[in-house]
């Protein structure tokens, strides 16, 4: 039986303005700030906080490509399509959003694992295998919510977003006000370099690139030349709001060694300080309720940029004897793929692969908008090329410190990408493809 696609996955208009912002905030603050304030802090030192605010700054240029080209061209299609605009239908572009979707993936496990790490808090489990039993009971969790339908994703999305930026701003004030504002990751022993601080925005980049996700979601969005970019930026902003009170609430509750001792689950670490025992049982509630609606709209938003990706045949695919439409298939896959990585990978090492791929995925975006499409969208190429160094510089530090601590997991990295380019370069039979038609 043969299904149509578009009429059935991609409504235009569905997503209302309000529905975007929470589906970005959504992504952003379920794998942002309870898997990655320990990893900042863990390369920044006391100056954590900061590195969040850099973080956004970065983001902030990064976007900028992405709401003029979603502007220009709003689809669901997203990042494939602003790729594909850029390079033509080519392995370049393949591969970029291969990367893309492949990060969305990682943020999945990231966020898995947390929600198993926080959960499992009280009973003082921090390792063996109940971890990724856990993890990957919500990512199967999410797979059901997500099979039944669109509607109960938005929904379910909107209070969420709620609750969880509620409670964490709450959480955020009360470590802080307990403290008498006092800064306590300042003291203690200082060994943190400018270049650690500088690989500890890769993370921090991390915590705020759940905005892509409003990009892939860009037809569904009402008035979407106008309101892709506006939800791109409320997330961002509100994003910085919740950090920055959740890193200075961690930082008065804990001196940066107990930090980095309990990156894992930092947050419900200082809210017994600060909060005392109920404090503790209501931040590893919350967390639960983060990590498990961030999860809920990775998938969601997976399994959309796969199908998408289908659809454009930038990859290969396979039914596996599966009935119903192709989404149906990648929902699978995303789940297969996220739980294989829940299992065998802690959570500093999936952070750490969802940096290299975000960052080289987004500088192949910029620097396809400045080489080939910056005089029909009128971008500014100042903006552009600030984007691309920022990342450079980042992706540079970062590589190098994660040289010294864990050589191997660069060795997956570039093993990843030289797969995922020289697959798709033979998938699609050419690595550029611009100026063609794209009618055949």
């Amino acid at each position: 039986m043969q299904h149509d696609h578009k009429a059935e996955d991609y409504k235009a208009g569905s997503i209302s303005l309000g529905g975007a912002v929470a589906m970005g905030t959504g992504v952003m603050i379920g794998a942002g700030i309870f898997a990655l304030t320990g990893q900042v802090a863990q390369l920044a030192g006391p100056l954590f906080p900061l590195a969040f605010i850099i973080g956004a700054i970065v983001t902030s240029l990064s976007a900028y490509s992405y709401i003029k080209m979603s502007n220009a061209w709003p689809s669901s299609g997203g990042i494939a399509m602003i790729l594909q605009k850029c390079y033509g239908p080519g392995g370049i572009a393949a591969a970029a959003a291969l990367l893309m979707a492949l990060s969305m993936v990682i943020a999945e496990s990231l966020v898995a694992r947390t929600f198993a790490t926080y959960v499992l808090r009280p009973f003082e489990i921090t390792s063996g295998p109940l971890v990724p039993i856990l993890a990957v009971a919500v990512i199967l969790f999410a797979f059901v919510v997500n099979i039944a339908g669109n509607r109960s994703v938005g929904l379910f999305s909107l209070i969420m977003a709620a609750i969880k930026i509620g409670g964490i701003a709450l959480f955020g004030i009360a470590a802080l006000w307990s403290s008498g504002f006092q800064f306590s990751a300042s003291d203690g022993v200082q060994t943190f370099t400018a270049m650690g601080f500088v690989a500890s925005v890769a993370f921090a980049i991390l915590a705020f690139k759940g905005f892509t996700t409003i990009t892939n979601s860009g037809g569904e969005v009402t008035d979407p030349h106008k309101n892709v970019g506006r939800a791109i930026m409320i997330s961002i902003a509100l994003c910085v709001v919740v950090y920055l009170l959740v890193a200075f609430g961690v930082g008065s509750s804990l001196t940066i060694e107990q930090i980095i001792a309990a990156r894992d689950y930092s947050l419900a670490e200082a809210a017994a300080p600060a909060l005392g025992q109920l404090g503790f049982y209501l931040t590893v509630v919350l967390a639960a309720v983060a990590t498990a609606s961030g999860v809920l709209a990775s998938v969601f938003a997976v399994s959309r940029m796969l199908a998408m990706l289908t659809n454009m045949k930038m990859i290969p695919h396979s039914h596996f004897g599966m009935s119903g439409p192709i989404q149906r298939h990648t929902l699978v896959y995303t789940v297969v793929i996220a739980s294989v990585l829940a299992v065998f990978f802690d959570l500093g090492r999936i952070a750490s692969l969802g940096a290299f791929f975000y960052l080289v995925m987004d500088m192949l975006v910029h620097w396809g908008v400045l080489r080939y499409r910056r005089k029909d969208i009128g971008a500014s190429s100042w903006i552009l090329i600030a984007a691309l160094l920022a990342d450079a510089i980042v992706l540079i530090a970062f590589t190098s410190m994660k040289l010294q601590s864990d050589p191997a997991i660069v060795l997956i990295a570039a093993v990843t990408f030289l797969i995922v380019f020289v697959f798709e370069r033979f998938y699609t039979g050419k690595w550029l493809a611009v100026n063609e038609t794209h009618e055949h």
